[in-house]
């Protein structure tokens, strides 16, 4: 791939990163050739190239290579061979893998090395090394951005606390790890798109550390044991809290609609939490994250509610007439 496709693809992997990962052994190309990068999160099984059809909709693509192709292409003559290898080893098909241990065909070998293009050799089944490449490329090129906020496991959900400086979010995440919960981030989280879904880190910088006003940083992981952190969290509910306000109507806890934020056009449920005196936020957190995992169960409190003071009020009513009646 050359430097000027590079514009319209804002994140990239190089080959040897990819090589060191997957342990891969390198049957062509030179050391210069693991400069190439991967730009698409996606792989190749090139039926249709070896069979003649090529029409380059896609030509990023890592190429896999598995037994049923090298079968294939075994009985093709050389010529062919020739014609077909030359398509999938363009400059913009940044690297091509064989599974299963399987040789390198000869006339492949050829092809690839007049170019300089690197081939590889893995041991893994041809669908786990597409699953794992897949997953791999997945992580590493997906969409990023940061995000001011703490990030915690709370009841198994992805909470991300979000609010204005001095509200305490460091000071709840502080005790919501106390009561159990697991941090992920505090302060700044990295924030990942991976398939319409968002997961959130700690910069390297700060994994594992706790800013507390008053206190300063503290290591998590030293005060609490390794269970009171995790490296990284599917964000689940987005908690912003806010300085409470006589005059404004918030939102309840047990609310039956349920509103949404909007992060990386990812929609996540949102709800705000007023700050006051005296008020533990921990529980007020715990209370919110439990509610909504009832409600993703289908079961709604402000409904039951609703439910039963309308029996309430029916049961009223009919002991009414009777007294009357």
């Amino acid at each position: 791939m050359t430097d000027q496709d590079q514009p319209q693809y804002p994140k990239k992997v190089m080959i040897q990163d990819i090589v060191n990962f997957f342990q891969l052994e390198q049957l062509t190309g030179n050391q210069d050739s693991l400069n190439r990068w991967v730009v698409v999160p996606d792989v190749n099984r090139p039926g249709f190239e070896l069979s003649g059809y090529f029409q380059p909709t896609e030509p990023r693509r890592v190429v896999i290579i598995g037994n049923k192709e090298i079968e294939y292409i075994e009985h093709l003559s050389e010529e062919d061979q020739r014609a077909r290898y030359q398509n999938i080893t363009d400059a913009l098909t940044p690297m091509i893998v064989i599974t299963r241990n399987n040789p390198l065909p000869p006339v492949l070998g050829e092809v690839a090395n007049s170019r300089n293009f690197p081939i590889f050799r893995t041991s893994q089944a041809t669908s786990q090394m597409m699953v794992d490449l897949i997953t791999y490329l997945d992580e590493q090129l997906a969409p990023e951005a940061t995000i001011s906020g703490d990030l915690l496991i709370v009841h198994g959900k992805g909470v991300l606390i979000t609010g204005e400086s001095g509200m305490g979010k460091s000071e709840t995440a502080l005790e919501l790890i106390r009561d159990g919960n697991m941090l992920v981030a505090d302060d700044r989280v990295d924030v990942q798109k991976i398939h319409n879904k968002l997961f959130g880190h700690a910069p390297e910088l700060l994994q594992g550390m706790l800013e507390i006003r008053g206190i300063g940083i503290i290591d998590v992981e030293r005060m609490f044991g390794v269970n009171s952190l995790n490296e990284r969290s599917a964000i689940d509910l987005v908690i912003n809290l806010v300085k409470f306000d006589s005059s404004e109507e918030y939102v309840r806890i047990g609310d039956e609609q349920t509103h949404m934020t909007r992060i990386m056009d990812v929609s996540i449920p949102a709800m705000s939490l007023p700050v006051s005196p005296g008020r533990s936020m921990r529980a007020m957190v715990e209370s919110a994250v439990s509610n909504f995992i009832l409600k993703d169960e289908g079961y709604n409190s402000t409904t039951v509610f609703k439910q039963r003071l309308h029996d309430l009020l029916a049961r009223n009513n009919e002991e009414e007439k009777k007294h009357h009646g």
